[in-house]
């Protein structure tokens, strides 16, 4: 009996999720956050709004398609055009954005930090995706710049081109 409820349960966690998601269609979306992730709302072709993760970090990579995008897969030998936007989890505050820039990211996957070479094969094009990063996949003991050793990272990544 409980597995049932367990799987009933689970099932409209997974409804509510598709039709958060589903909801706005590929150009608007509503806020979404699947368990213990941070909420991610905004409308595609605009940097997203990210909330403030609370509680504990996730010790694995987590991914969630905010917008699930149409055009070409990513691949792991693929190399992207991108806007994103990075918060850390410690402090719940935005670090970088190339929406701040102005200017999108291009880059081979094979040159960025696991995480995101981990977290990003199997996007599309038009797609956005949440990453939640640990330390180990991110930068590690040491840390990068602003971002302080063991960190776990937020990104929210809007494929624009792969090739």
């Amino acid at each position: 009996m409980k597995i049932r409820k367990k799987l009933a349960i689970a099932a409209i966690i997974a409804l509510s999720i598709t039709s958060l998601t589903s909801c706005g269609g590929k150009d608007k979306v509503s806020e979404s956050a699947a368990a213990g992730l941070p909420a991610v709302s905004g409308n595609a072709g605009q940097a997203p709004t990210i909330a403030a993760p609370t509680g504990a970090p996730p010790t694995t990579l987590q991914t969630q398609d905010i917008i699930v995008g149409t055009g070409a897969q990513v691949l792991a030998t693929s190399t992207l055009t991108v806007q994103y936007t990075l918060m850390t989890w410690s402090k719940g505050a935005i670090v970088e954005s190339s929406w701040s820039s102005g200017q999108p990211a291009t880059f081979p996957l094979a040159n960025v930090i696991a995480g995101w070479q981990q977290g990003l094969p199997g996007a599309k094009v038009g797609g956005r995706r949440l990453l939640v990063i640990p330390a180990d996949l991110g930068y590690g003991p040491n840390g990068s710049g602003p971002i302080g050793p063991n960190e776990t990272l937020i990104f929210v990544v809007d494929i624009i081109a792969v090739s």
